[in-house]
């Protein structure tokens, strides 16, 4: 659905689009569409978006939006996302409202996984 001037899309650097597409395969079960060479989408994941080929990847130490998964088992997802060799940027620690954690994806960009379920 296409509600307006709402978020619709969302557009992720990745300096090699088969390692994106392994990666999301393998922990979250996404799967993409390839759009030529420099272009792969994803849909239905909570929202729509594709990987584009860049050099550059996305950091919040580089001012970078995060983007943050939830998880109703969060190490759960934490050992998928170590399984398919994402690395663990910021241990699990509590925050008002829940626990979360951060990590990089194979091609360096940052995302977190956070959940509202106590230990």
């Amino acid at each position: 659905m296409n509600d307006h001037e709402k978020i619709n899309y969302v557009e992720i650097p990745s300096k090699d689009l088969n390692l994106s597409k392994q990666f999301f395969t393998d922990v979250f079960a996404w799967s993409f569409t390839d759009y030529g060479p420099d272009y792969t989408a994803f849909s239905d994941e909570g929202i729509n978006g594709g990987f584009f080929k860049s050099v550059l990847s996305s950091s919040t130490d580089n001012g970078s939006a995060l983007i943050v998964f939830y998880s109703s088992d969060i190490e759960s997802t934490l050992a998928k996302i170590e399984a398919a060799g994402g690395k663990i940027l910021k241990p699990i620690f509590s925050f008002p409202g829940g626990r979360r954690f951060h990590f990089n994806d194979l091609t360096d960009n940052e995302f977190a996984v956070w959940t509202d379920v106590s230990t």
